[in-house]
């Protein structure tokens, strides 16, 4: 009768080889999450641009519809630049049975939390009496220059910038809205026309920024059958 041959004792790990083995697996771990965290920072990195395109188009989106809606009354201008501020007199986006005119205002401001500059708009309530307007259009003026507590909780914060231009074009050619011959032409064009052809919009973006430079925007008047570009 056979007999098979009795098994050695099995043998088990040494210490060295378990450092090693726990070694290489710490290793793995690292690279491991290295790799998630190059991920959810390149996601970050991108859903952060994302946002910041979404502002501005948001931003410029609002710019042209407060534009077209400008209209003129006899009280105040339709638009109206200073240097400083961008004051516009536009029909209420809210057709409710309290709706009426509206003063919106332009201007770069102050973000306190960051302290830097942000554009920012302005807008009134509705309106509905000439003392009003008239005192709504003054308002728009002292934000644009030194905004009070309550101006400010009538504004929004939007895009970070640095800096701001407008021109109009008026005469077949871009001018500046403060020069004597432009104040001149729209002082003698009819109320309903009292609006120049176009609007461009010069804004400085932050150094360093995404995106950065100069953005320009161009709004044309829609009774020209054009639109903001």
């Amino acid at each position: 009768m056979r007999t098979g041959t009795r098994p050695g004792p099995m043998r088990g790990l040494t210490l060295i080889e378990l450092l090693v083995a726990l070694a290489l697996l710490s290793l793995l771990a690292l690279l491991s999450w290295r790799t998630l965290d190059g991920m959810t920072r390149a996601q970050s990195i991108t859903q952060e641009q994302l946002n910041r395109w979404s502002n501005w188009q948001t931003a410029l989106a609002q710019w042209d519809a407060d534009l077209d809606a400008a209209l003129a009354t006899e009280q105040v201008p339709a638009l109206d630049f200073d240097g400083r501020v961008l004051r516009l007199t536009r029909s209420d986006p809210d057709r409710g049975p309290d709706s009426g005119l509206r003063v919106v205002g332009w201007s770069l401001q102050t973000d306190p939390e960051s302290g830097a500059l942000r554009w920012a708009r302005w807008t009134s309530a509705p309106l509905r009496r000439t003392s009003e307007l008239e005192q709504a259009w003054q308002q728009a003026a002292q934000w644009g220059r030194n905004p009070s507590a309550q101006d400010r909780l009538q504004q929004v914060l939007l895009t970070p910038v640095t800096a701001w231009q407008l021109f109009y074009h008026r005469g077949g050619a871009w001018s500046n809205p403060q020069s004597a011959e432009g104040s001149a032409d729209l002082a003698q064009t009819p109320a309903t026309q009292v609006l120049p052809d176009g609007v461009r919009l010069l804004l400085t973006l932050p150094a360093g920024g995404n995106p950065g430079g100069q953005l320009v925007r161009d709004w044309v008047r829609p009774s020209l059958g054009g639109e903001g570009q």
